[in-house]
């Protein structure tokens, strides 16, 4: 039974890396070379220059008490207090794809296809990313894209869905958003193999469950992305998730769960796509080796590069990407969450810190201003001057309250950790003393021993 275990130990598929540069296709390539391009994660061109990367996991008190509410401060204050948090928001845009994705917004311009508020420059790369930069392609999936939020009314989730059944789905079905990732990313966690299918279906349906699904795709597009941007200084567009397989067999996939998971994979392919950074899948034993035959016949090979199935010994890969305080227990993590009725039900993350959601909430206010200024400027003929004039005080106003918001904040995160480093330099200083203690001691033992060897010695 134990043998088992050594045998699955680990299966990578991966053909993807950060570090590898994104191929943009030439025109003399044709659309066959193309669909074979296996792109690095889309936010591996918007990483903004910073002090160096947090990957050294250490041991001290010091970097446990300094989580990714404090982890930006410092970063901040080199770039100056001035620098804007909508900097960090928009990321740094690789000039190659810039220029693709301007060509897109021009053809579909031309087109007469009304983008609204899906017009930015990461929404158009993510889908000319997905369709490996073919316009035509990635025209037809955007247009499709438009259409289903326009059917399925996904503006209207956050504020009309109200899905009751929450806490109940959660306790058949575990999962959840918990933490970040070493680079800063959210990082989602399902427990398959404890899943209660039987019962999931009872408390709600595929239907409610699916509408979910996409409210929290949602959330984690304008609510979580944005807050861990903020976090890591960094423009965060993907994310890490870990699938705990242990004890999943062919007698998991029933009718209804192949149904379920059909649905909710041809939604984030179609119309979420280029936001999974990588998928850890542990515990693979026998049983979901079977399974996988089956499931990855319904991934494409984009998603398929991203993904490395792992046996039971896993942990070693998992604290290479994620802090261990941001795993959960099961995982091998030291995090509990035990106030929050589990780590699964906490929802853990930097968009639920209070002075990130304040800074998202200036930026929104800030954005909405400056757009209303332009307006303002273009609209009124008759009195232009007058027009311009009220949009750019009103959009400074704005600034001034967010910079002022960003100074404030700046400084708490500083008084916070001058709070921690002092608490950390009291400790030591305690432990200095007990040692000098200890020492002393050592002495006098070593000092009586001396005087009774030369008294026998006499």
């Amino acid at each position: 039974m134990f043998k088992s275990k050594d045998t699955y130990r680990e299966i990578v598929i991966s053909r993807g890396g950060e570090g590898e540069e994104s191929p943009v296709p030439m025109k003399t390539q044709s659309a066959a070379e193309r669909t074979k391009s296996i792109h690095p994660p889309i936010g591996s061109h918007w990483l903004l220059p910073s002090a160096g990367e947090d990957k050294a996991s250490s041991s001290s008190n010091i970097k446990s008490m300094l989580t990714y509410p404090f982890k930006f401060r410092d970063s901040l204050k080199k770039r100056g207090r001035s620098q804007s948090f909508q900097k960090v928001l928009e990321g740094a845009h690789d000039p190659k794809d810039e220029r693709l994705v301007e060509s897109f917004r021009e053809l579909l311009f031309v087109e007469g296809i009304l983008l609204g508020k899906h017009n930015d420059y990461h929404t158009l790369l993510r889908f000319l990313r997905m369709r490996d930069f073919d316009l035509s392609k990635a025209k037809e999936m955007l247009v499709n894209y438009l259409k289903w939020r326009e059917c399925y009314k996904v503006d209207a989730i956050p504020k009309d869905f109200n899905f009751e059944e929450y806490a109940e789905v959660k306790k058949c079905y575990p999962h959840g958003y918990h933490g970040v990732d070493r680079c800063g990313r959210p990082i989602y966690i399902e427990r398959i193999g404890i899943v209660d299918l039987n019962r999931l279906f009872q408390v709600t349906s595929i239907e409610k469950f699916v509408k979910y699904h996409v409210s929290e795709q949602e959330k984690t597009l304008n609510v979580r992305f944005p807050a861990c941007s903020i976090a890591a200084r960094r423009h965060i567009a993907s994310m890490t998730s870990i699938l705990d397989v242990n004890g999943v067999g062919m007698s998991n996939f029933s009718k209804p769960a192949r149904c379920l998971f059909m649905e909710i994979q041809k939604i984030d392919s179609n119309y979420y796509p280029e936001t999974l950074n990588q998928l850890f899948i542990v515990n693979a034993g026998s049983g979901f080796r079977m399974l996988w035959k089956a499931v990855r016949a319904f991934l494409d090979a984009r998603t398929l590069a991203k993904i490395h199935v792992l046996g039971y010994n896993y942990q070693n890969n998992l604290l290479e990407a994620i802090d261990a305080s941001n795993l959960p227990g099961f995982l091998g993590g030291n995090c509990t969450c035990s106030d929050y009725g589990g780590c699964l039900f906490s929802d853990k993350g930097p968009w639920n810190n209070p002075e990130i959601q304040e800074i998202l909430q200036a930026v929104s206010a800030t954005e909405e201003v400056s757009n209303t200024g332009e307006n303002n400027g273009v609209a009124s003929e008759e009195t232009p001057d007058s027009g311009q004039s009220k949009g750019a005080n009103a959009t400074s106003t704005a600034r001034e309250d967010l910079e002022f918001r960003e100074t404030k904040l700046i400084e708490k995160l500083q008084a916070q950790k001058i709070q921690a480093l002092e608490a950390s330099l009291a400790n030591t200083n305690l432990k200095l003393k007990s040692l000098e203690t200890a020492i002393e001691e050592t002495k006098m033992v070593l000092k009586e021993l001396a005087q009774h060897v030369e008294a026998l010695r006499i």
